[in-house]
C-alpha cells in the first residue's frame, strides 16, 4: 500500500466506549476499560465480524468518499490506494488477503503448489468463473495476462509511474524481467521465473495484478509506444474483470459508479449500486458524513475521532501494517556520521509522537517493518530517548551547533500519518532540546513533496513511511534500501547485496534468519528512525453493516448493507 498508496494483523479500536451493536455493525469497539484491546483481543475482534452475516439489504446504494480519485481504471498501471479501491469492487486476483490479516488466500486459484527450486508455481483455477464482458476465466486468460503485463510497450508504459509493481517485482520487461514462461494444463496454469522469488504468490494478491479480460484489453486497450495507457479507452471506460460489481460510469473528479455483477461465481454483492466519490478536504468529508451525503469515508482525523464517535458515528480501526519514518538524507554531510544519527535518534521520544500525532491504538516502532511480517527482530539496537546522551554524541562528533533541514508535507493525510505538522512539530521540539537548530521546509504532498524527497537530494531530515501491500519482508526492507536512492543518499553495497540475496531465496522459512540479521544490521548502520505503526481510522453512518477492515485494504463492499 506504499508512498504512492493507502494500506498485520492487529487491529486497535478507538479509546472510549461503543455499543455492541455499532461493534458488530462496523467493527469499531474498545476493551471495558476505555483503552485499546490487544492483539489477540484485536484478532478475535476482527474475524467475528469476517464471519458475522451482514444481514439483509436495506437501501439500494452504498455511497463511500476517498480522498482522490482514481489515476485510471486499469489497475495494472496503478499503485495508490484510491484507485486500489476501486479495483478491488471489479477486479480479482490469483489470490486474495485472508480476512484480518496481510497473509495470501485462495481467489480465483484455489490452490497452488511451488517448486523445490522456487521458480515455478502452479495455481489450480476456480472452474466456471466469467469476465464480467462474458468470456471465460481460464488458464489461457491468466497465461495472456502474464504476457500483457511483460510486454508493455516502449515508453511510459515501461516507467514506474505507470507499471511500478510489475518493475519493482519482476525488476524489467522482456528478456529483462524474472518472468520467464507460462503454461497452462486443464484447470492449471504454471508460471515459471528466471530466479527464486519466495513472495511471488503473495504478491499475486496486488490489485495491480488482478485478472482482466483479454478480450476487453484487446478491443479498448491499444496503445501506441510512446503513448500514455492510463488514458487508453480500457482504462477510461472499459475495466472488465470477474469482480462482484462491474464498472457503470466514471465521472471525472466526481465519482466512479458501478453496480452488480449479475453473473459474479461468488456470493452476489447485496447492495445494487456502489458509489466511490472524491472529496479531497478531510473535514470536507467528516461533513459529509454527519450531512448524510456519505455513507463511510477513509483516514478519519485524530482530532476528528472523538467528536464523531460522540455524536454516534461507527468508528472502525484498520488493522496496522505500516511504518512512519525520519529519513535521514546522508548527502548531507553531517547525517554520513553515524553519531550524528544516533543523537538524533536519542533524541526522540516516540511515545510522545504516537500520544500527540497519531490515531489511537497506533503504536511506538522498533524497526522498519511490522512486528508480523517476516524476519521481525524483538533484539534488534534501540535507541530509547536519552538526551544527554544526544548530547555528548553532537559534542563527540563536533556538531554541537549543528543546523538541519526538516523537510516535511502538507495537505494529506496518510495511514501512517494522520496528521504531519503535528508529528513535525513533536520532534522538532525533541530536537531542538539537544540543540539542533531546525528549518522547516513543509511543501504540498503531490508532486512536489515526494518528487523532492525520491527525486533529488534536495531535503536533510524528512517525514515518510509506507503502507505494506502484503506480507513480505522485501516489501519493506527491499523497497526502503534495496539500492542507493535519492531519499536516503547513502551507498552501502554490503546491505544491498543482504537484501538482493534474501530476495531471491525459495522459501520463507530459509529467508527468516536472514531477515532477521538484515533488521539488525539496519538498525545498526541506522539510515533512518523508525517512528510509529499507524492505526487508520474509518467512520460510518448508522445502519451501514458489513465492512471488514484489511491490514492491506483488501476491502470488497459486496458483503455490505445500508439499512433503510
Amino acid at each position: 500500500m506504499s508512498h504512492r498508496h493507502l494500506r498485520r494483523s492487529v487491529m486497535l479500536a478507538v479509546a472510549g466506549a461503543l455499543s455492541a451493536a455499532s461493534l458488530v455493525a462496523c467493527g469499531g469497539g474498545s476493551s471495558d476499560d476505555g483503552a485499546a484491546p490487544d492483539g489477540a483481543d484485536a484478532e478475535a475482534q476482527c474475524q467475528q465480524l469476517a464471519d458475522a452475516d451482514s444481514g439483509e439489504a436495506g437501501r439500494d446504494t452504498f455511497v463511500f468518499a476517498a480522498s482522490s480519485d482514481p489515476t485510471t481504471l486499469n489497475p495494472f498501471h496503478a499503485s495508490d490506494g484510491e484507485t486500489f479501491r476501486v479495483s478491488r469492487q471489479i477486479f480479482e486476483g490469483l489470490v486474495s488477503a485472508k480476512p484480518c490479516t496481510a497473509d495470501p488466500a485462495p481467489s480465483l486459484a484455489t490452490e497452488w503448489e511451488t517448486s523445490d527450486d522456487g521458480k515455478s508455481t502452479t495455481f489450480t483455477l476456480r472452474e466456471g468463473v466469467e469476465f464480467q464482458d462474458g468470456t471465460p476465466f481460464n488458464g489461457a486468460a491468466v497465461c495472456s495476462m502474464f504476457e500483457y503485463w511483460n510486454n508493455q510497450p516502449a515508453g511510459p508504459a515501461q516507467t514506474e509511474d505507470v507499471t511500478y509493481y510489475w518493475i519493482s517485482l519482476f525488476k524489467g520487461f522482456g528478456d529483462k524481467s524474472i518472468y520467464d514462461s507460462c503454461a497452462t494444463e486443464g484447470n492449471t496454469a504454471t508460471i515459471t521465473l528466471k530466479q527464486p522469488y519466495a513472495g511471488f504468490v503473495a504478491s499475486m494478491s496486488l490489485p495491480a495484478f488482478s485478472m482482466q479480460s483479454p478480450a476487453a484489453l484487446e478491443q479498448y486497450n491499444q496503445v501506441e509506444d510512446g503513448g500514455d495507457p492510463t488514458s487508453s479507452e480500457y482504462g477510461t471506460a472499459h475495466p472488465t474483470g470477474t469482480g462482484p460489481y462491474s464498472f457503470v460510469s466514471w465521472d471525472r473528479g466526481q465519482a466512479v459508479t458501478l453496480k452488480a455483477n449479475p453473473t459474479y461465481w461468488g456470493d452476489k454483492a447485496k447492495t445494487e449500486n456502489v458509489r466511490i466519490t472524491t472529496i479531497a478536504d478531510g473535514k470536507a468529508r467528516t461533513d459529509a458524513l454527519r450531512a448524510g451525503d456519505i455513507d463511510g469515508f477513509d483516514l478519519v482525523g485524530p482530532g476528528d475521532i472523538k467528536p464523531l464517535q460522540d455524536e454516534g458515528f461507527d468508528l472502525v480501526q484498520r488493522p496496522a501494517f505500516n511504518v512512519l519514518y525520519l529519513g535521514f538524507n546522508q548527502k548531507i554531510p553531517a547525517l554520513a556520521d553515524p553519531k550524528v544519527r544516533q543523537a538524533i535518534a536519542l533524541a526522540i521520544d516516540k511515545d510522545a509522537i504516537v500520544s500527540q500525532s497519531m490515531t489511537p491504538g497506533s503504536v511506538p516502532a522498533k524497526e522498519f517493518i511490522p512486528e508480523v511480517v517476516n524476519g521481525y527482530n524483538a533484539d534488534v539496537k534501540t535507541y530509547d530517548q536519552d538526551v544527554e546522551q544526544a548530547k555528548a554524541l553532537l559534542k563527540e562528533a563536533g556538531q554541537e551547533n549543528l543546523e538541519l533541514t526538516f523537510n516535511y508535507p502538507t495537505d494529506v493525510s496518510r495511514p501512517y500519518m494522520p496528521s504531519p505538522q503535528d508529528t513535525f512539530n513533536v520532534i522538532r521540539g525533541q530536537l531542538q532540546d539537544v540543540g539542533i537548530t531546525i528549518t522547516p521546509v513543509a511543501d504540498q504532498w503531490s508532486p512536489d513533496y515526494l518528487d523532492k524527497i525520491q527525486g533529488s537530494e534536495d531535503h536533510g531530515i524528512h517525514l515518510l513511511g509506507w503502507t505494506g501491500d502484503y506480507n513480505d519482508t522485501d516489501n519493506f526492507l527491499g523497497v526502503f534500501f534495496g539500492a542507493a536512492t535519492n531519499e536516503w543518499g547513502f551507498d552501502n553495497q554490503a546491505l544491498f547485496d543482504e537484501l538482493s540475496s534474501a530476495r531471491q531465496l525459495p522459501t520463507v522459512d530459509e529467508q527468516t534468519p536472514v531477515y532477521e540479521k538484515i533488521n539488525a544490521d539496519v538498525m545498526d548502520y541506522l539510515p533512518g528512525v523508525p517512528l510509529a505503526h499507524g492505526v487508520p481510522s474509518l467512520a460510518f453512518g448508522e445502519g451501514v453493516k458489513g465492512f471488514v477492515p484489511s491490514p492491506v485494504q483488501d476491502e470488497p463492499f459486496s458483503n455490505i448493507t445500508v439499512a433503510e
